[in-house]
């Protein structure tokens, strides 16, 4: 097929067409190899093609040889961008650019981006300036990657949003003891100069700062755009950073709107910003340093917020690694948080489906244990554990076996654990077979008056295991996610 469609365009037979169609199947496997070999080393086609008096004809055959890649191409491509007249197609030469190791190119990008900069152009071009720009600006970041700012507002008057478990949001809320705090719907509002008591709190997944410039913006890109720069984003930013713009961000927009048209939106306000600022403010997709948030309200405007990727967030960073059932570290900091007041400091806590181990680390941070053990089949995932328990620099004694082989020469005063689910292989038998099996096992290795603390998507399972042994009492439990059916039991034994 690659054949065909090449001897089209050998034969000149709508030859815009052919090349799109090329385009498409280089895309597919082998079809690159299968082209270069129809090649045969003879670019000449290709490099006339680059000259042909059709804008659209250069355009794809231009993003071709970037696909190809061959190094020789890299200066053919140069010499038609710099000579190309149409702008609609020199952002694609750029496209295809990128595909090399343009090193050798970045002074002349830099004086193409310092002249499109500072230049006024007609308003029907700037489309495609603009296009120019953020292209030349991203290749140039690829390439020598800008080092971020260091924060330093950490006294500085903050509003901030603190997304949290909807259903729990007052156990973050119960944390924070400084400034003025309040409940909402997706978390915790908080005004506050302590920002390091806040960055210290393990039970929150995001943090973001309310935009009190302008909180709310409307659906244009264009007005958005402007409101937030009037807003005073730059000196938002200056305060709370130490050195000078430029400032590298990011748009993520919250909405129901089509992916097509949220794209769209993005690209038209980060333009705007990029151009009100004199480029203070720059897009980057890659190496960006905030994310501005807009998220759709119900009038169908965007409440604006702010994500510092240069405010670090270091309170799991002992989670290096994670395999696929790995429970989130922030929902692992939950569960012992909402199983406080049944833990006991200096406990031997056992985790009998430990996984990478983040179970057992966030247990320790509340309240401290004496001896902890983690057990599971899964190899992999106990060298992750060890590594990740390392970083930490907590002892705790991985044991690549399954719990129901398991001895130990002393009882345990608890189980803190996140029970396997029927995701994989398991079915809704198996599943009751070793929940079963669990609560058997583990009152061999449990003290009188030991807890399990649970982390569970059958409570109807543990409910039903526990009816027909007698020697347990679910004491608490607390719903966590109501869509995955998601609780947290915490079971008490009664050996006598």
């Amino acid at each position: 097929m690659i054949r065909d469609t090449y001897e089209n365009i050998l034969k000149e037979q709508e030859v815009r067409k052919n090349l799109i169609e090329l385009r498409k199947e280089l895309k597919e496997d082998n079809n690159k190899t299968a082209f270069l070999y129809c090649l045969a080393g003879d670019y000449s086609v290709l490099y006339s093609l680059l000259e042909a008096e059709d804008a659209k004809i250069r355009k794809n055959v231009a993003l071709i040889m970037g696909e190809l890649a061959i190094s020789e191409f890299m200066d053919k491509l140069y010499a038609a961008y710099q000579k190309e007249e149409k702008l609609f197609v020199k952002s694609d030469y750029l496209t295809a650019l990128r595909h090399f190791d343009y090193h050798s190119l970045l002074e002349a990008f830099k004086e193409r981006l310092e002249f499109l900069t500072s230049n006024t152009f007609e308003e029907a071009t700037l489309k495609h300036i603009r296009e120019e720009m953020r292209i030349l600006t991203d290749m140039l970041i690829v390439m020598e990657k800008p080092s971020m700012h260091l924060f330093s507002g950490y006294e500085e008057m903050s509003e901030l949003i603190l997304l949290t478990n909807r259903d729990h949001k007052n156990v973050t809320l119960g944390q924070i003891k400084s400034g003025v705090a309040k409940e909402f719907n997706a978390g915790v509002a908080v005004r506050t100069r302590e920002l390091c008591e806040i960055l210290h709190i393990r039970t929150y997944s995001d943090l973001l700062f309310r935009f009190i410039g302008v909180a709310v913006v409307e659906g244009n890109p264009i007005a958005a755009a402007s409101a937030i720069y009037e807003g005073d984003l730059l000196n938002f930013l200056n305060v709370r950073h130490a050195g000078n713009p430029p400032y590298y961000f990011r748009i993520e927009i919250k909405s129901k709107m089509a992916l097509d048209k949220k794209s769209m939106f993005a690209k038209k306000m980060a333009s705007e910003l990029e151009h009100l600022s004199e480029r203070q403010l720059i897009n980057s997709t890659s190496s960006y340093e905030l994310e501005i948030r807009l998220v759709e309200n119900k009038e169908g405007r965007f409440n604006v917020l702010i994500k510092l990727y240069t405010l670090k967030d270091t309170r799991f960073k002992y989670r290096k690694n994670a395999v696929a059932a790995s429970i989130a570290p922030v929902n692992a900091a939950l569960i012992a948080a909402l199983a406080k007041d049944y833990l006991k400091e200096g406990a031997q806590v056992l985790d009998p489906f430990c996984g990478v181990g983040t179970m057992l680390i966030e247990r320790n941070k509340l309240v401290p244990a004496r001896t902890m053990y983690g057990l599971d089949t899964f190899g992999e995932a106990i060298d992750k554990a060890r590594e990740n328990a390392e970083i930490d620099d907590t002892v705790i004694h991985y044991v690549n076996r399954d719990f129901f082989d398991f001895k130990h020469d002393y009882l345990f005063d608890e189980i803190f654990t996140n029970m396997p689910t029927r995701a994989g292989r398991k079915t809704e038998q198996e599943i009751e077979l070793l929940y079963d099996k669990f609560f058997e096992k583990s009152l061999e290795m449990l003290q009188d008056k030991a807890i399990i603390v649970m982390y569970t998507r059958d409570k109807d399972l543990v409910r039903k295991c526990i009816r027909n042994k007698q020697h347990y009492t679910v004491i608490k439990e607390y719903e966590i996610s109501k869509k995955e059916n998601a609780y947290v039991c915490i079971v008490e034994v009664n050996k006598f």
